[in-house]
C-alpha cells in the first residue's frame, strides 16, 4: 500500500475512531488534555508504522491501544497518580478492552457526551466542548458551527474543561432522575454533529456521512435510554428524514443537486417510514418542541411525491412555530424561503432584506445566496449577479463555489 493510500486510511480510521480513542482515554486517565494527546500521538504512530507494517486488521483497536500504552508512558515519566497507574496498568492491554459498566451504559462516548453536557457548563460550552472531544472537529469548524471567530471559541473550550477539572464533573451517564437536566445539552450535541455531518462548515467534501451515522447511532442509544421523551424521538426523526436524501443530494461528481431536482426514487424510504413513526409517537406526547416541528417541516418534504406537491404554506406555519419555539436568524432565514414558496418570491425577499438590515446574519453565506435566488426570480439579474458574487466569496465549501458559480453564470446567460 502506498503512502498515499495509508495516509487515505488514517484519514477514514481519524474520522471513525476519535471519539471512541478518546473517550477511552478519559476514562482511563480522567485527563482530558492527557487524552486528546495520547490520542493524536496515537494517529501519528499510524502515520509512521503503518506505511511500514501494514495496516491493522481492526485499526481502531490498534489506535486505542497505541494511545493507551502512550499515557501509561506519560504517567510512567511521571512518577505521579501511582493509583491511577495501576488502575491503567490493570486495564487488559489487548486490543478491545471491556468498558466499565458502573454505570450501565456499554459506551465510553455516551459518558463522554453526559459529562461534557453537565448542567454547571453554559448550553454553547456543553455542545463545544464535546464536538471537539467526541467528533474530532477542529477549533476552527466549532467556531464556523457557532458563527463566532476562533479565538473566541478556543477560550470557551479552555474554560469548559476547567470546569469539568476542578469542579471535579464525575465521567458518567447520571442516573435516571437526573437525566431530563441534561437533555437539552445532549440533545443539542447530537444535532449539530448531525449538522457538522450533513452540510460541512469547511473544507473539500460537502457532506461528513461519518458524522451524520454517529449522530444517528448515539441519538439511537439515547432514545433507548429516555424513551418518554419525545424530543429525543423528534430528533431521531429529523435525522433519519433529512439523511433518506443522502445519496440524492449529490451528483456524480460531487455538485449539488437542490431538493426539486432531487431523484426521489433515490431516497431511503426505509429511513422515512422509520422517521414518520418516530414523529408520530413523539407528536402524540403533546410535549411540542422545536426539534418535533423541524422533523414536521422534514416529513413534510419526504412526504410530498414531487416538488409541486409539497405543501409550502404549512411549512411555512411550522418555521413561525419553530421561530416561537427556538427564535434564531436562521430559523427565520429559513421560514423567508417558505413563505417565498409559498407567497411568491417578493414576499420572501422582504424577509430576508429584513434579515439583511438586522445585521445577525452578516458574514452567512446562505443570506446572500437565498437573497440572490430571490433576485433572480424576479428577473433583476443585475442584483442577483451582485448577491451571488457576495455568497460566492462567503461559501465555505468547494460544492457550495461550484453551484453557486452556476447560478451566477445563468444571471448573464453564459
Amino acid at each position: 500500500m502506498s503512502g498515499a493510500d495509508v495516509t487515505r486510511v488514517v484519514e477514514e480510521a481519524f474520522r471513525e475512531e476519535w471519539g471512541r480513542v478518546v473517550a477511552t482515554l478519559i476514562r482511563l486517565t480522567g485527563d482530558w488534555d492527557l487524552a486528546e494527546e495520547c490520542a493524536q500521538d496515537a494517529f501519528a504512530q499510524a502515520l509512521a508504522r503503518w506505511p511500514r507494517d501494514g495496516v491493522p486488521r481492526r485499526p481502531g483497536a490498534w489506535l486505542t491501544t497505541a494511545a493507551r500504552n502512550r499515557a501509561l508512558d506519560r504517567f510512567r515519566r511521571g512518577a505521579t497518580e501511582a493509583a491511577r497507574l495501576r488502575s491503567i496498568a490493570a486495564t487488559p492491554a489487548g486490543p478491545d478492552p471491556e468498558p466499565v459498566e458502573e454505570d450501565h451504559v456499554p459506551d465510553d462516548r455516551l459518558r463522554l457526551m453526559f459529562t461534557c453536557c453537565h448542567p454547571a457548563l453554559p448550553l454553547e460550552a456543553q455542545v463545544a466542548l464535546t464536538l471537539r472531544t467526541l467528533a474530532g472537529l477542529t477549533t476552527a469548524e466549532i467556531a464556523a458551527a457557532f458563527m463566532v471567530p476562533e479565538t473566541t471559541m478556543a477560550q470557551r473550550l479552555v474554560r469548559a474543561k476547567k470546569k469539568i477539572r476542578n469542579a471535579g464533573i464525575p465521567y458518567r451517564v447520571p442516573p435516571a432522575h437526573l437525566l431530563a437536566e441534561r437533555t437539552a445539552g445532549v440533545l443539542g450535541v447530537l444535532y449539530v454533529l448531525f449538522t457538522e455531518g450533513y452540510s460541512a462548515s469547511g473544507g473539500p467534501s460537502p457532506a461528513r456521512p461519518e458524522l451524520t451515522a454517529e449522530a444517528i447511532r448515539l441519538a439511537r442509544v439515547l432514545t433507548g435510554l429516555m424513551p418518554g421523551e419525545p424530543e429525543a424521538q423528534g430528533l431521531l426523526a429529523l435525522m433519519l428524514l433529512q439523511d433518506s436524501r443522502r445519496v440524492a443530494r449529490f451528483d456524480a461528481a460531487g455538485d449539488i443537486v437542490t431538493l426539486e431536482f432531487q431523484d426521489r426514487a433515490q431516497w431511503d424510504h426505509d429511513e422515512i417510514d422509520e422517521g414518520l413513526r418516530l414523529l408520530d409517537d413523539a407528536l402524540a406526547c403533546r410535549r411540542p418542541g422545536p426539534y418535533q416541528v423541524q422533523a414536521a417541516i422534514a416529513a413534510c418534504h419526504a412526504t410530498a411525491l414531487d416538488p409541486d406537491d409539497t405543501d409550502w404554506p404549512q411549512i411555512a406555519g411550522l418555521y413561525a412555530q419553530l421561530a416561537r419555539l427556538a427564535p434564531s436568524p436562521v430559523v427565520e432565514l429559513n421560514r423567508a424561503v417558505a413563505v417565498a414558496m409559498a407567497d411568491g418570491p417578493l414576499a420572501g425577499l422582504r424577509l430576508v432584506d429584513e434579515l439583511r438590515a438586522g445585521g445577525a446574519l452578516a458574514g452567512h453565506h446562505l443570506l446572500a445566496a437565498t437573497r440572490a435566488d430571490l433576485l433572480r426570480r424576479l428577473g433583476r439579474t443585475a442584483d442577483a449577479a451582485q448577491a451571488y458574487e457576495e455568497a460566492l466569496a462567503l461559501a465555505p465549501t468547494d460544492a457550495e463555489r461550484r453551484y453557486l458559480s452556476r447560478r451566477r453564470a445563468e444571471t448573464d446567460g453564459t
